[in-house]
């Protein structure tokens, strides 16, 4: 695990925390793989009854990262969420394809498995990317200051590569927060049913940790069981299977972006996205 995330344990709560708050916590390889190893640290400690995925910083999370100078999507990773080829030495679509199964897609799937219950502490910017990483969590506890966009319609892809959002926003407002890409703050994530509750930011953490311990005192197999319950209810109305959809039409495209811009992202950077977002 490398300085892109932190651990640390306090009483029975294992504390996940992004480490790149100088790119608002985008999450490049070298974080994903590191949160899979806090992850897999906090679920073998038997002291560890509850874990919270928290962003250091103003920010939990920016999204994918796309532009600092510390991306490294042409690096060779462990390969632990899907069974498929390395990315590196492909082409094309099969290259970006190999890689977005792995370190967004199945790992995303992966954490949502998770048997613990986990607790997303969300402030500031949960963009994208972001939104992936507050969804694979249980519980979703949000500053007053926090906001929420999915905004990579404006590449022409038609939402993040773990598309939760009819699921977890219902199609309506799914629709609403696609076709405008706008921001929307925390009382409007709550009012949709999307977090759980809405602090002042100086709140943010006790409130996280208080609720943390006490779903910790419930039985501990009882809250295994009753996660993998609403998960298996998730999926029999269809979220597994439309996100194998989704995550098609997403390299789709992919494809028509390089074939009609030559950049598979449109050519758009952080600071054309910030721009139109804004």
């Amino acid at each position: 695990m490398g300085d892109e995330v932190l651990y640390e344990r306090r009483g029975v709560v294992g504390l996940v925390k992004m480490n790149r708050p100088r790119y608002r916590n985008a999450q490049n390889s070298a974080m994903t793989y590191a949160l899979d190893a806090a992850f897999t640290r906090a679920v073998d400690d038997d002291e560890v009854r509850v874990i919270v995925l928290a962003g250091a910083g103003d920010h939990f999370s920016a999204g994918h990262d796309i532009g600092s100078p510390e991306r490294d999507a042409d690096t060779t990773f462990p390969r632990r969420a899907a069974i498929w080829w390395d990315h590196t030495g492909k082409e094309g679509a099969d290259r970006r394809y190999a890689r977005e199964i792995e370190v967004y897609l199945s790992m995303c799937r992966r954490w949502r498995e998770i048997p613990k219950p986990t607790v997303a502490m969300v402030q500031g910017a949960c963009i994208a990317g972001g939104l992936m990483l507050a969804w694979v969590c249980d519980l979703i506890v949000a500053a007053e200051d926090a906001f929420f966009a999915d905004p990579v319609l404006r590449m022409g892809i038609p939402g993040v590569e773990y598309f939760a959002h009819p699921w977890v926003v219902g199609p309506r407002f799914a629709r609403e927060m696609l076709f405008t890409g706008d921001r929307f703050g925390a009382r409007r994530a709550y009012e949709i049913g999307m977090v759980n509750r809405v602090v002042p930011r100086d709140e943010l953490e006790p409130t996280v940790l208080a609720l943390a311990e006490r779903v910790a005192a419930m039985p501990a197999f009882g809250l295994a069981l009753a996660k993998r319950a609403v998960n298996q209810c998730e999926d029999l109305m269809g979220m597994r299977a439309g996100m194998d959809s989704v995550f098609g039409l997403h390299h789709v495209a992919h494809a028509h972006n390089a074939e009609v811009t030559g950049n598979p992202l449109a050519g758009l950077d952080p600071a054309a996205m910030k721009k139109a977002s804004s």
